[in-house]
């Protein structure tokens, strides 16, 4: 009788742990799938951003034909930081592409913010109407993208926080859950967005 009773005893609780490790499972691909959705919200906004710097460029190219050291740098900057966030898209809260994305959004942040620094020397510039509009369109771009980074990086944290407790972190561990990277601006004057007031 005793033998049955730890029978029965033995497969309660291989029961009770394999609904735990299902549970703790579940959980860490719910916060997975948050955080990568957080991503993709910032890749919209980025998408919008990466698709004003071309207007903007074209608004001024006429009036700083003498500055095309800074258009180009610009379009550079673009391309790269087009590129690094292509590599993101494809692995969301990777180290290696949330690092190089930080930095070619960080480069492409100063690129903006000196073409933008030298188109307020031109009087007629700062009246044209598309030069208004592009600095309004920006300028809301840039909040949504910091709002967007703000959210994928609490997801990120709430992810890597549940799947680094213990015991969560055997489960999370034993099925390859690997910790997520914020999507971080290292340099102080990076962190800025760029300034387009007139």
């Amino acid at each position: 009788m005793s033998a049955s009773y730890a029978i029965v005893g033995a497969i309660i609780v291989g029961a009770v742990l394999i609904l735990w490790i299902i549970g703790v499972y579940n959980s860490l691909i719910k916060l997975r799938s948050r955080y990568r959705n957080s991503y993709a919200q910032i890749d919209v906004q980025l998408k919008r951003r990466y698709d004003l710097i071309p207007n903007l460029v074209e608004t001024v190219k006429g009036y700083l034909q003498h500055e095309s050291e800074t258009l180009e740098a610009v379009v550079r900057a673009r391309g790269a930081a087009f590129a690094a966030n292509q590599n993101a898209v494809n692995r969301p809260g990777d180290p290696n592409a949330m690092g190089k994305l930080s930095a070619a959004e960080g480069a492409l942040s100063g690129a903006l913010g000196r073409l933008l620094a030298v188109a307020e020397s031109y009087p007629e510039l700062k009246g044209n109407q598309n030069m208004l509009a592009l600095q309004e369109e920006l300028t809301s771009t840039e909040n949504k993208i910091s709002f967007a980074r703000q959210n994928y990086n609490d997801c990120v944290s709430a992810y890597n926080t549940k799947r680094e407790l213990f015991p969560t972190v055997v489960v999370a561990s034993l099925f390859n859950f690997e910790a997520a990277a914020l999507f971080e601006i290292n340099d102080p004057t990076e962190r800025e967005a760029p300034k387009v007031k007139f």
